[in-house]
């Protein structure tokens, strides 16, 4: 696996940099920025000559708190992807957090072993929501209740394909393996499945599935590795 390089937003030290430590043990891990707040990590993020591949987001911090940052996140760094580690695990957060982009929740009590195959998760296919999470997607969306949308943009059968493999969690060389096709293929699909359904990230897809039942897949398979 290609290095993984780290931002880690949180006001609590201790947490920070434990995790920073824990990360920086693994050879394909590296934490390349530290922020205490959201101003803090907006400004070191401006002078940074790379920008991460991931950002570890507490959402309580002083001074611009992890909602607010995300915003920004999304519209200045889009290819940053968040992953959300917080004390407030409920599903109002949860819920607003997918909204801003964030493409992983983690309660802050989670196992380090967690929190690093979390990492590698959405480094490699662009998201991991656990069982829980997924579960309060869902419950979100029926909540709602609203009838069914309407689907009428058109997938070619090769999307279909790709979109499904991607909600099981595959990674693109494994669709490639699957469909017998390049990777680079893959993420042609993958780009033209964003652009038709109007999302701006494979998590926006996966919730997009949700939403209108496109597809039967039991769980979406979150608990595959």
């Amino acid at each position: 696996m290609k290095t993984i390089s780290i931002a880690i937003a949180d006001d609590e030290a201790l947490f920070r940099k434990g995790m920073s430590l824990i990360l920086n043990d693994y050879e394909h891990l590296n934490v390349t920025l530290e922020a205490e707040n959201g101003i803090d990590l907006l400004e070191k993020l401006s002078q940074s000559e790379t920008i991460p591949n991931i950002l570890l987001l507490d959402l309580k911090m002083p001074e611009m708190n992890g909602v607010e940052v995300a915003k920004i996140i999304q519209k200045k760094y889009p290819t940053l992807k968040i992953i959300v580690i917080s004390t407030h695990f409920s599903r109002a957060f949860i819920i607003n957090m997918i909204e801003l982009s964030a493409v992983a929740y983690l309660p802050k009590n989670s196992q380090p072993q967690e929190v690093v195959e979390t990492i590698e998760a959405v480094y490699e296919k662009g998201f991991h929501y656990n069982t829980e999470v997924l579960a309060i997607i869902r419950e979100n969306i029926i909540s709602k209740k609203k009838p069914k949308a309407q689907f009428s943009v058109e997938l070619t059968n090769r999307e279909t394909e790709v979109l499904q493999l991607i909600c099981e969690q595959y990674t693109a060389p494994e669709i490639a393996e699957k469909l017998f096709i390049s990777a680079r293929t893959v993420d042609g699909h993958r780009n033209n499945l964003l652009s038709k359904l109007n999302c701006k990230n494979v998590a926006g897809l996966v919730v997009y599935v949700l939403q209108n039942e496109l597809l039967d897949i039991p769980l979406l398979k979150t608990n595959r590795k």
